[in-house]
């Protein structure tokens, strides 16, 4: 589209949305004579021609260029005073005009542009419902390959959930041998002082002599030092031994052995593991009661609980809490899982054990998750619901039957 904005504008072009009867009248109110506005080619645009011989003529000039003239039977300081008014009049409406145009221009073009990407989005319509077609033939023949590979599936949900606490794991055995090995190196160096000291005792030193090396050695410093960083050590490999002890469980999910199992241990150890992967994001509280042994396959629960903890986890948009919270009812188990998160709508609440199903950021979830905690729950034959408002948090409640614990 041209820009019109800034073209030259007639005289007439100038009048436009002037209401000329009324210039007319203010005119003839102000000269107190007849009068009339013509263009610079004589065509009177205002009023009526006049040519008597008292008629005084003024040239009207907007931008430094004459674009018509002022006739009037009056004095001419009068009728100077007259044109300048309309001057200023016609100056001020041209930039109003060229403003108008600029503006229309504007909305053309953002009009313009709307229709463009309208159909655009149209044909993108088009070539996505064509597309909803095909892949929906496409669903339908393939329902049949996917539950044959929906075990498989399965089993990758709950490796995938190991894998995503190595990188923390890996982090917090990282830790303590880290300092162990500083501790030993710093203990290597002490040999130096304890060797001066030795060679002093096999060469037969006095002992004024002992006492000097004694005191230039700070011994009685390395004494407590090497203490405490022996101390410390023997902690760092507590640490990582409880740290393997607790992943123990989850290398055993793929064994099909049930054996009596402390429900609430099987709880701490997914805490413990679970540990640098939810420091900083959640708070996990644990009210655990006093509940029996239970016959169960204790990898597969840990791993549910571990999918809910994640779940939690994941919930939050700031550090938040999660607490499981255990008892025993009339010979069955209820283990209490909450959040205090983002919590999901009743249209989500639908569809969480539907399989693939997430409402995670792709790539984070395969939708899998709840659906295998289910399909556990269910194998000990137990029950699972999930109550949960949006702000509000979400409740996971679980209830295992005690079963008769086998004699060995």
């Amino acid at each position: 589209m041209p820009n019109n904005f800034d073209r030259e504008l007639t005289l007439k072009d100038l009048l436009l949305g002037i209401d000329s009867h009324r210039l007319l009248t203010d005119l003839q109110g102000l000269l107190d004579a007849p009068v009339a506005i013509l263009d610079s080619q004589g065509i009177c645009l205002v009023g009526e021609p006049l040519a008597s011989e008292s008629t005084a003529s003024l040239a009207l000039v907007v931008e430094l260029e004459s674009i018509g003239k002022i006739t009037a039977d009056a004095p001419v300081p009068r009728l100077q005073a007259a044109t300048d008014l309309v001057t200023l009049l016609l100056r001020i409406n041209a930039r109003y005009l060229m403003a108008s145009d600029l503006h229309m221009q504007t909305q053309q073009a953002d009009f313009d542009e709307l229709q463009r990407r309208h159909i655009a989005l149209e044909k993108s319509e088009q070539r996505y419902k064509a597309l909803a077609e095909t892949l929906e033939q496409r669903v339908k023949q393939q329902v049949k390959t996917i539950e044959s590979a929906q075990i498989k599936l399965y089993e990758s949900e709950k490796l995938a959930s190991v894998g995503r606490l190595a990188a923390g794991v890996a982090h917090e055995i990282n830790n303590p041998i880290g300092f162990i090995r500083s501790n030993l190196s710093t203990a290597s160096s002490y040999l130096e002082s304890l060797n001066k000291i030795d060679a002093l005792v096999e060469s037969g030193a006095s002992a004024a002599e002992l006492r000097t090396v004694w005191h230039a050695e700070d011994m009685a410093f390395l004494q407590k030092d090497l203490r405490d960083i022996l101390d410390e050590s023997i902690n760092g490999t507590d640490r990582i031994a409880a740290i393997v002890r607790d992943l123990k469980g989850f290398s055993r999910i793929n064994e099909e052995v049930d054996e009596n199992a402390d429900i609430n241990q099987i709880i701490r150890q997914v805490c413990n593991v679970a540990a640098a992967e939810i420091r900083g994001k959640a708070e996990v509280l644990l009210d655990l009661g006093e509940i029996p042994l239970l016959h169960c396959h204790p990898g597969e629960l840990g791993q549910v609980f571990l999918s809910l903890l994640m779940n939690g986890v994941d919930a939050m948009s700031s550090v938040g809490k999660i607490q499981f919270r255990t008892r025993l009812k009339e010979d069955r188990i209820h283990i209490d899982v909450r959040d205090n998160g983002c919590g999901m709508p009743e249209s989500v609440l639908t569809h969480i054990y539907d399989p693939f199903f997430t409402t995670k950021e792709v790539g984070k979830g395969m939708g899998l998750g709840l659906t295998v905690c289910l399909n556990i729950i269910k194998a000990h034959d137990g029950g699972m619901e999930i109550k949960s408002k949006p702000n509000q948090g979400t409740l996971v409640s679980i209830i295992l039957p005690v079963k008769a614990v086998p004699s060995c």
